[in-house]
């Protein structure tokens, strides 16, 4: 009889809902996201490289780090009272822009970051049985180009690499043990469109597309019933949604910008996962399909942005959706809807260089399950980012 199987590459990071990072710059992180349509500096890279066309017309240049801590998640129900652990991370991104290319006004651009990732770490009976680590790491690599097609409208398009390698265990006591890693390398595309009817008025299309990590790896199984104990090759598909924004932004006479994002990610990509094994007994043991059949999710952010002499401010709030399902939830991911909250600043030092400093909070609401295998509340679940980064115009 086959036992229940477990959910590689399903917790997250929690910076929104499901296993998506959308903050991938000083900008971005001080907005809660709302970043698109003022898209501007070396960032627009990635988050609207149609906008590349309105930077200055100099060559951009953006480091960054952010550190990501996730607080222990506790649950209360028919199994006892416990928590998961507590996470940290520094995650680094880069980005850059390209002067014009040419009396057409192009300009090509390049990003690094991470756009998913998970931990989820718990130490308790029954959270180990399925989840006593999930680790996901990912990093795209994002070339992308931006063209005028008149005076006011440009288009930008992009390509995505995502190199990604995960690990996951669990085990129960005298049944079985798993100990997973894999890695894989897939790719995608990512489109922009941006309009510009005044000098204060944007409006803003994206559409990043949806990547499978076809990850493929090895697996330490135990099976104690069988006396199966094997390293095996194992290989797992998990998507990485495509996610469609549109966005609005107006800037005032005194130099505020705000700008509102709707944003749909079609997390209904997700209907299953199956770990697929080459030897047969792992396979029967091991291999259950296991249904996720996620749902795809609504984001709403409004960001601010003030700008004086040297500085500028920022902030932003957004409410966003969980993907997850009551009756496919587990503690690889207790997801739920999260408010988002966000606030920081840059400073120019002289016309070369300026820096910034940014932090988000991300508050999951708490969540009562009753499913198949869950009976009982999630709750306290927070993530917190500081980013901080330099920028260097040449």
């Amino acid at each position: 009889m086959r036992i229940i199987t477990l959910s590689l590459l399903t917790s997250a990071a929690l910076m929104a809902g499901g296993y998506a990072i959308p903050e991938s710059s000083i900008n971005a992180t001080a907005l809660s996201a709302a970043y698109i349509a003022n898209a501007h500096g070396a960032d627009a890279a990635y988050y609207n490289p149609a906008a590349m066309v309105y930077n200055v017309d100099s060559e951009l240049l953006e480091v960054d780090a952010t550190y990501i801590g996730l607080s222990s998640i506790d649950f209360s129900g028919t199994t006892g009272n416990y928590s998961s652990k507590n996470e940290n991370f520094l995650v680094p991104s880069f980005h850059y822009t390209s002067k014009k290319l040419g009396d057409n006004g192009a300009r090509v651009g390049f990003s690094i970051v991470v756009p998913a990732g998970l931990s989820k770490r718990w130490s308790d009976v029954p959270a180990v049985y399925s989840a006593e680590e999930f680790t996901l790491q990912t990093i795209e690599f994002n070339p992308s180009m931006a063209l005028p097609l008149s005076s006011t409208v440009s288009l930008g398009v992009g390509f995505r690499v995502i190199s990604s390698s995960g690990v996951v265990k669990a085990s129960r006591t005298g049944v079985y043990s798993q100990d997973m890693t894999g890695d894989s390398v897939d790719y995608g595309y990512n489109l922009a469109l941006m309009y510009k009817p005044t000098s204060a008025l944007n409006l803003a299309a994206t559409y990043r597309s949806n990547v499978d990590l076809s990850v493929e790896g090895d697996a330490d199984l135990i099976y104690l019933p069988a006396s199966f104990n094997k390293n095996v090759p194992v290989s797992v598909s998990v998507p990485v949604p495509a996610v469609l924004n549109f966005a609005a932004s107006y800037t005032f006479d005194a130099g505020t910008t705000v700008e509102v994002i709707y944003q749909k990610t079609f997390w209904s990509a997700y209907k299953q996962l199956n770990f697929d094994y080459t030897n047969p007994t792992a396979e029967a043991v091991f291999g259950t399909s296991k249904p996720k059949n996620w749902k795809d999710t609504n984001t709403y952010r409004l960001g601010l942005t003030q700008k004086y002499d040297k500085w500028t401010a920022m902030a932003g709030i957004a409410y966003d959706e969980t993907p997850v399902p009551e009756a496919t939830l587990g503690y690889e991911l207790p997801d739920s809807d999260a408010w988002i909250v966000s606030l920081g600043g840059r400073y120019q030092i002289d016309k070369s260089w300026n820096i910034g400093l940014a932090g988000l909070i991300d508050m999951k609401q708490s969540r009562d399950v009753q499913n198949s295998s869950i009976n009982g509340e999630f709750s306290n679940a927070r993530a917190y980012l500081v980013t901080a980064g330099i920028e260097y115009r040449f």
